[in-house]
């Protein structure tokens, strides 16, 4: 005879009874697939019905504003290591885009979700305890010399931001293969932080 718990789908064995971490687990996964994917093929794969993941997520925007926020709640796990901040500033800041890439290119596919359902300005709110420690670095790297500071860093910082998500984009759309993604997102980042070249002093 087939017992209940073998009939369960694993996403919700793996929950221990909490079908709120199944439907986010199944969420990442699908919408990491396919940003179209339907609530009822999320609700399916959680082994969970529709009315109770409604009734945990009322609506899409907020079943993919809580699958970004766990997202980046990985993505800063990944960045908490002390070896980025041991590290000098450039060697630092190649360290925690190697880190931030890693998770966000297998769910780069949220992104398309994410920037139809949250309006702008939320999906960068989202993403405020990553882009702290960004700050903090970018500022290390300005005290001792390593990073220009002709800009202001709050600018700074919005340009990490738009070069890693314009990075993801561009690998979704095949303009960036795998293998190029990272170096061409280290490279370029560390470029624009380095300090400019000294204007040419004019003969005339």
């Amino acid at each position: 005879m087939t017992t209940t718990a073998t009939r369960q789908p694993a996403a919700a064995r793996r929950a221990d009874g909490d079908p709120a971490a199944a439907i986010l687990e199944a969420g990442a996964r699908l919408l990491s697939a396919d940003p179209a994917a339907n609530v009822a093929d999320i609700a399916r794969a959680a082994g969970v019905d529709e009315g109770v993941l409604h009734g945990r997520f009322p609506s899409r925007e907020a079943l993919v504003a809580a699958v970004l926020d766990r997202t980046v709640r990985m993505t800063d796990e990944a960045l908490a290591d002390e070896a980025i901040d041991a590290a000098p500033a450039p060697e630092a800041m190649a360290g925690l885009l190697r880190s931030s890439w890693e998770v966000l290119d297998r769910h780069r596919r949220l992104l398309p979700s994410a920037d139809r359902f949250l309006a702008s300005d939320l999906v960068r709110e989202r993403h405020e305890r990553p882009l702290r420690r960004v700050e903090q670095l970018l500022a290390r790297g300005r005290r001792d010399g390593d990073f220009r500071t002709d800009l202001p860093l709050p600018w700074l910082v919005t340009v990490f931001f738009s070069i890693i998500h314009s990075a993801a984009q561009d690998r979704e759309a095949g303009r960036l293969t795998t293998d190029e993604a990272e170096r061409v997102l280290v490279t370029t980042t560390l470029s624009l932080l380095s300090h400019p070249a000294p204007a040419a002093v004019s003969t005339h």
